[in-house]
């Protein structure tokens, strides 16, 4: 079987280091292209640290992208120009941004998830069906514990969590963000979506979603133990990809959720 020639962005990163890890034990790729945002003076497994160019990511075939958002645009732009497949694990995306990568999705495929853990995807499912069953009774809220080095919060998760109690009430996202509160104990429900993060220790990620109708509360919950499970999501992610045409899909595509 062919190897995948892939090159991966953000290689310095904390997940731009754990796919490096488990690329390295995975027969189906071959590692060809490192990058970062500014240039390091460093080599890993034989590979020079790169900025992101056209002459970088020529000889690829798929791009694994954990950066920020500035970075990602700048990849989107020459990966669409070589017409090369990304997966994006990047977070933090406006609205508009959103809308921009729909755009480039046209060109080549692309794969955007703001958490590749086959886990977290499923308890989004679950998210969007119990906000679907429960209905206007019920309010919603998310919380969720990372890291003290993640600056961003809520988490790209926690954001994605938010949109499936969305989806499931059939009703915009955007329209139904509510409070975002950094490091409190309690927060409250409301009837938009509220959301808490917790910045402590090295907790690699904790995620739960709350329905109340203020008779009963019903928890839906995922733990992370090891950050291996989102490399290897990556991973799974880039594979399906390499069989697909030109569009913007999700780990929801890739396990075949309805």
């Amino acid at each position: 079987m062919k190897k995948i020639n892939l090159a991966i962005t953000g290689c310095m990163g904390r997940m731009g280091q754990q796919i490096i890890k488990s690329v390295k034990k995975d027969k189906s790729f071959k590692l060809k292209s490192l990058t970062e945002n500014r240039k390091i003076r460093k080599k890993i497994y034989g590979l020079t640290v790169n900025l992101n160019s056209e002459n970088v990511f020529k000889d690829i075939d798929l791009i694994i992208d954990f950066t920020i958002p500035q970075c990602t645009f700048q990849i989107l732009k020459i990966a669409s120009k070589l017409k090369k497949r990304v997966v994006i694990g990047t977070t933090g995306f406006s609205k508009k941004e959103e809308k921009l990568i729909h755009k480039y999705s046209k060109k080549i495929p692309i794969l955007k998830a703001g958490n590749m853990s086959l886990g977290i995807n499923l308890l989004m499912y679950l998210t969007e069906i119990s906000s679907s069953s429960l209905g206007k009774k019920f309010l919603s809220k998310v919380f969720e514990i990372h890291h003290k080095h993640k600056k961003d919060y809520p988490s790209g998760t926690a954001l994605m969590l938010g949109r499936g109690i969305a989806v499931g009430k059939n009703k915009n996202f955007y329209d139904l963000i509510g409070k975002k509160y950094l490091n409190k104990k309690k927060f409250p429900y409301g009837n938009k979506i509220n959301f808490n993060s917790i910045r402590k220790g090295e907790i690699i990620g904790e995620h739960e979603v709350q329905f109340s109708s203020g008779k009963e509360i019903i928890t839906l919950n995922h733990e992370a133990f090891d950050r291996s499970l989102y490399s290897e999501g990556a991973l799974s992610a880039a594979k399906w990809l390499m069989a697909k045409k030109p569009g913007l899909y999700s780990m929801r595509d890739l396990m075949n959720f309805k």
